[in-house]
């Protein structure tokens, strides 16, 4: 991986996934450039999905990428997160077909599609917070990544739920409901009425189901990861900001700007799970 190429990873990280750049600076020095790869990636995908307003040319974007990973007609050459991606895939061995998964769930975000039920969300999660815990794991010590199964499968459905309460005034401008229609039911609201914002019992019902989801969650993954060794512990990081985020939550008013933990908490937390673990 060429110098400049992990240079510019490491920015596109520090500007567009603050909580994973963080992390990264926990990792020992020689896994630090792969994981900014990794990460740049799934910031760059970010923001494709968050950006386009129309669902094809995202579409377009993301099937270059599946065709950079798999070795199709494009090579990503000249592209210094693509050239930097491969390296650390080729040098981590890296499933490929993990890439293809994520990529296949993050085609959902361009659309209004709503889930049907929770466990559609959170095999949603699992494609691709979680999928970005399991590579990182792989990264760090492709020995014990596989201990990390468990607690990358709720840590990633724990992260990617608390995201989504929090994009939620986005999604509402783009007439995109995140709530599966299983729990819009419970409290008689369809995608339309909760966009809609004018019954606020039922929606902050239903926002306070959500965060409960992402609350079990995120137990889980804590009793998960207790056992797990240290050197996996910098691809746990992220989730460990999960709960101050859940905190900050407020389900009577979900569509304006979600109020976000400050720099040097976020820091404390994740300096205090660096160090004593879970």
């Amino acid at each position: 991986m060429a110098g400049s190429d992990a240079d510019f990873c490491r920015g596109r990280v520090a500007q567009g996934d603050r909580d994973r750049y963080l992390s990264v600076l926990y990792a020992p020095d020689n896994k630090r450039r792969h994981l900014f790869a990794l990460y740049a990636f799934n910031a760059e995908i970010a923001d494709i999905t968050g950006r386009v307003r129309d669902a094809m040319p995202g579409e377009i974007r993301l099937q270059w990428w599946r065709e950079v990973l798999t070795g199709g007609e494009y090579s990503g050459e000249g592209v210094p997160i693509a050239d930097a991606l491969l390296t650390t895939i080729a040098d981590h061995q890296l499933s490929r077909s993990a890439f293809e998964t994520y990529l296949d769930a993050r085609i959902g975000d361009l659309y209004a599609d709503p889930f049907d039920n929770p466990t559609e969300l959170e095999a949603y999660c699992g494609a691709t917070a979680s999928t970005m815990i399991q590579l990182a794991a792989l990264i760090l010590d492709p020995a014990s990544a596989r201990l990390a199964a468990d607690a990358a499968g709720h840590g990633g459905c724990a992260m990617g739920i608390a995201g989504l309460i929090r994009l939620m005034p986005l999604h509402r401008a783009r007439g995109k409901c995140s709530v599966p229609l299983d729990l819009l039911s419970v409290v008689g609201l369809t995608p339309e009425a909760f966009l809609a914002g004018e019954d606020t019992a039922a929606i902050s019902s239903v926002v306070q189901m959500m965060t409960t989801l992402a609350a079990d969650h995120l137990k889980r993954f804590e009793a998960a990861a207790t056992s797990l060794p240290a050197t996996l512990r910098p691809a746990m990081l992220p989730v460990a900001l999960a709960q101050a985020y859940l905190d900050k939550v407020r389900p009577e008013r979900p569509f304006e700007p979600a109020r976000e933990p400050s720099d040097l908490r976020r820091q404390w937390l994740m300096m205090r799970r660096a160090s004593r673990g879970w």
